[in-house]
């Protein structure tokens, strides 16, 4: 599998491999599929962050390798959840957090990254750029924890690590990476707007609610 960390492409002086270009093209896929609520998101975001392990290990970013196997596991995870949820409604019901929830994850997010970007920098042979790299690795398991559970914050979520990756990706030699970036963070408004508009629309009652009802 030496070839995915080979060249694809060169273009303005920066040169593309195949694993960077690969992983993120899934995972632009990954972010559609989420904005239409559909199942095929996690399979998909699963695969993504395989190929994307061979990228960011090249690149030295062991935040970002470790990022993508988190990513493996929650979509397995969130996989399991969104199932749960289709089973007691008929389709995935989204709202928005609470406020206690809102806090959990925003505490959650800044200890897990002033661990995490601790531990990189007590270690610098795991990244070249502990903070923003811990910020990234953390920002993304804070973003599909929210999804894995409905919640529209999910997509302020990337809009927060999109804001970092960017810069990141470009500075680490992933050019592909970070024009993926801007055009994830295009389609996070567009998710953002469309998960906002489905908590206006009423919950349709538990399946078991409604057998209960017909009895």
């Amino acid at each position: 599998m030496t070839w995915l960390n080979g060249a694809a492409f060169t273009a303005f002086g920066q040169t593309v491999i195949w694993s960077d270009m690969i992983g993120n093209l899934l995972g632009l896929a990954a972010l559609a599929l989420g904005w239409r609520r559909a199942m095929a998101v996690w399979p998909v975001q699963l695969l993504s962050g395989v190929v994307l392990v061979s990228a960011y290990w090249s690149a030295q970013l062991s935040g970002g390798v470790g990022k993508q196997l988190l990513v493996v596991a929650v979509a397995v995870w969130g996989w399991t959840q969104w199932q749960r949820g289709r089973r007691d409604t008929g389709e995935l019901q989204v709202r928005f957090a609470t406020w206690r929830e809102r806090g959990l994850l925003v505490a959650g997010t800044a200890l897990g990254t002033l661990a995490v970007g601790g531990l990189f920098t007590a270690v610098p042979s795991l990244s070249w750029n502990p903070w923003p790299d811990a910020y990234i690795f953390v920002g993304t398991l804070t973003a599909m924890v929210a999804q894995a559970r409905g919640w529209v914050e999910f997509w302020f979520a990337w809009l927060a690590v999109d804001l970092v990756g960017v810069p990141l990706a470009f500075s680490s030699g992933l050019a592909f990476s970070g024009l993926v970036y801007g055009i994830y963070f295009v389609l996070v408004i567009l998710g953002l707007r469309a998960w906002w508009l489905r908590t206006r629309i009423p919950r349709p009652l538990p399946q078991t609610a409604l057998e209960g009802a017909a009895a």
